[in-house]
């Protein structure tokens, strides 16, 4: 069973509320357990339990909020080493467009490299004009039917790579199930 953990920090509660739907969308793939954490009841320990990591942050001027790189920085120190090789993603809300969201995924994603995680990207379209490049990204909460969708194909995506790289599932291999393919149009 592949294990999927989403991590996040909200200050308002928008990021909390795009990690709900990741979670929904991690779901979506057999045989996988999705854990929901909010940074402060998060441990090392969950981190390293994950087979696959989605990380949720509010924009803070363009980058992570300094609670998550304290996280990195503090709690996950001593696990340094025990995490490389997992799969993981990020997403972010902003307080509007223009406040750096992409950016902030990724310095998410620099934070994950760093500890060895294998990022990723989504090319498939969660909308007519939305993407998930570097994550899923949304300007406040996640109302939108589009931004909604996009944290559920994230989420989707991390457990179908979880599936094909923890644990050998070749047939979740996204690019095996052309159904699930979204093109702009």
């Amino acid at each position: 069973m592949g294990k999927v953990l989403v991590l996040y920090h909200s200050g308002s509660g928008n990021t909390a509320a795009m990690a709900r739907l990741v979670a929904d969308g991690a779901g979506e793939i057999p045989a996988t357990e999705v854990r929901l954490r909010d940074l402060d009841q998060a441990t090392a320990e969950d981190v390293v339990w994950c087979d696959g990591l989605a990380v949720g942050s509010p924009t803070n001027m363009g980058v992570l909020s300094w609670k998550m790189k304290r996280f990195w920085d503090e709690t996950m120190f001593n696990s340094w080493g025990k995490v490389d090789g997992k799969v993981a993603c990020a997403f972010s809300s902003s307080g509007g467009w223009g406040g750096g969201a992409e950016i902030a995924c990724q310095s998410l994603q620099m934070v994950l490299m760093n500890f060895g995680f294998l990022v990723f990207g989504v090319t498939d379209y969660a909308g007519k004009l939305t993407t998930c490049h570097y994550g899923a990204i949304a300007t406040r909460e996640p109302r939108e039917e589009d931004v909604q969708a996009a944290c559920r194909l994230l989420g989707r995506r991390l457990s179908e790579w979880v599936a094909v790289v923890a644990e050998g599932r070749r047939d979740q291999h996204p690019l095996a199930k052309p159904e699930t393919r979204k093109m702009p149009g």
